[in-house]
């Protein structure tokens, strides 16, 4: 399959153009004082026929998902309801030794229904990785996919799924603009289950594949709505094999996921609403809905993450763990996620020796959910401003004292709270520890500069000289 790369010199000229100077109502001047989170945000003037209709509807897409001790025995049982005669399984070289595959393909076997394991997913995959799984999933043919793994299992599961049913389309065309074509997904995809290792991506419940691409040494991604999985199976029996450091870091992707699309750029000050629903992104702004669960999520890790870091054998924290990562993933699948992930693309993109502890693997690799949480309390400093009264919130959660606190502050002890939160389960002191100086800083802006389709989701305009401060302020952290 051919692939045209932009050069990233490309891809930053562009975003210049069009990226940078966001013209959303929130972050132009003209909009900038209706910019107001809160009951009465749903409210608009009505548009003159010579003026492009705000956007003025939200809409909640996830995947039907079952929640249970064993209930990865039933997967057998889902294929052959489907009436599948070809199923690929995919799984990466760790879980391929573990009891999670090994319960799925005994009840494959046992329903009689005939499949092929793929056992090469890439931990935090990229461009090649994606494009040989694809390869090896058109040349096999599924009529149904099934994903046994953590996010990187999951997502590669998707792109998989996309690209077989479109077969002549090329990586870029469905990859997120300005890096791809960003075209949208207007066909049925093959019936995807996913049954998640980890208890952080949420992945089971989003239209999210994420992948590095190397040419540009950045992270970007497929988002459309038709990519979620029919069927996510959280089964706790299955995230019990996970090493405290994947614990960590996927529990961090959850915080993470929950604390950015509770304090995104509200829905309806997105920008202009889609001339076609088909167009509306998967990633919209808060709204009321993925309120209800991204908070739910992040009061359930605040309590859960500590005690399954701390003890292994806390299984009723592990189990918190796992609901929470899904709660999250039905709130920022649908609300989205802005600077933490924004920065961890770069951040991880360009990492060139750091390997995190725990982590089997042959290539350096700084955990996902780690690369989002260093940078997280010098993006609440920056976010603080907007919405003041969530960042509060948010710093109860944590456990900050917030009786007397002043709404100008909100910023400042949110990231506060956050970098005690960080230290105490020992995560790395910063962008430092992965081996980056402040010389560093403008390549690493210039890599998270493309990653239009959460930075739009900031609360505050944000360009280079604002992602090269917050880089700067996450050097270190403690």
């Amino acid at each position: 399959m051919p692939v045209i790369r932009p050069s990233a010199q490309s891809v930053s000229n562009l975003m210049r153009m069009v990226g940078t100077s966001c013209s959303c109502p929130a972050h132009s001047a003209r909009g900038a004082m209706a910019h107001v989170h809160g009951p009465g945000r749903s409210s608009h003037r009505h548009a003159s026929a010579a003026t492009p209709r705000p956007e003025y509807a939200y809409e909640m897409a996830t995947s039907t998902v079952r929640v249970g001790k064993g209930a990865t025995q039933e997967i057998g049982m889902d294929l052959a309801n489907l009436k599948a005669k070809r199923v690929m399984v995919f799984t990466d070289p760790n879980i391929a030794r573990l009891h999670p595959l090994k319960a799925v393909v005994e009840s494959i076997e046992r329903s009689k229904v005939n499949y092929t394991v793929y056992k090469d997913v890439r931990v935090e995959p990229s461009d090649k990785s994606f494009m040989h799984a694809i390869d090896m999933a058109r040349k096999y043919n599924p009529d149904a996919i099934v994903a046994v793994g953590g996010g990187s299992t999951i997502d590669t599961a998707k792109a998989a799924n996309l690209y077989t049913v479109f077969k002549d389309a090329e990586l870029l065309d469905f990859v997120n603009a300005p890096i791809g074509k960003g075209r949208p997904v207007d066909r049925p995809l093959l019936p995807l289950i996913a049954v998640p290792t980890t208890a952080g991506t949420g992945s089971e419940c989003t239209g999210s594949a994420i992948f590095d691409l190397k040419d540009m040494k950045a992270k970007t991604g497929i988002a459309d709505r038709a990519l979620k999985p029919m069927l996510g199976i959280i089964d706790p029996l299955n995230t019990r094999t996970m090493p405290t450091q994947v614990r960590l870091s996927s529990g961090l992707d959850v915080l993470c996921h929950a604390i950015e699309s509770y304090t995104a750029i509200p829905y309806n000050l997105r920008g202009e609403a889609p001339a076609n629903p088909l167009q509306r992104p998967a990633y919209q702004g808060s709204n009321p809905i993925s309120d209800i669960w991204s908070l739910k999520a992040l009061r359930m890790v605040a309590d859960a993450l500590p005690r399954s870091v701390a003890n292994p054998d806390d299984l009723e924290a592990q189990e918190a763990m796992t609901l929470a990562a899904a709660y999250a993933g039905i709130g920022f699948g649908n609300g989205g996620v802005h600077l933490m992930h924004g920065c961890s693309y770069g951040i991880s993109g360009l990492n060139r020796s750091y390997t995190h502890p725990e982590y089997v693997t042959d290539h350096p690799l700084c955990p996902h959910g780690i690369s989002v949480a260093v940078t997280s309390p010098a993006v609440a400093e920056f976010t603080g401003t907007m919405y003041p009264e969530r960042h509060l919130e948010i710093a109860q959660v944590l456990g900050a004292d917030t009786t007397n606190a002043k709404l100008e502050d909100a910023g400042v002890i949110m990231a506060d709270a956050l970098r005690g939160f960080l230290q105490r389960l020992g995560v790395p002191d910063g962008i430092a520890a992965f081996g980056y100086t402040s010389s560093d800083i403008p390549a690493l802006v210039e890599s998270i500069l493309p990653q239009h389709r959460v930075l739009k989701l900031s609360p505050r305009q944000t360009g280079a000289e604002q992602l090269a401060s917050i880089l700067e302020k996450s050097l270190t952290n403690y």
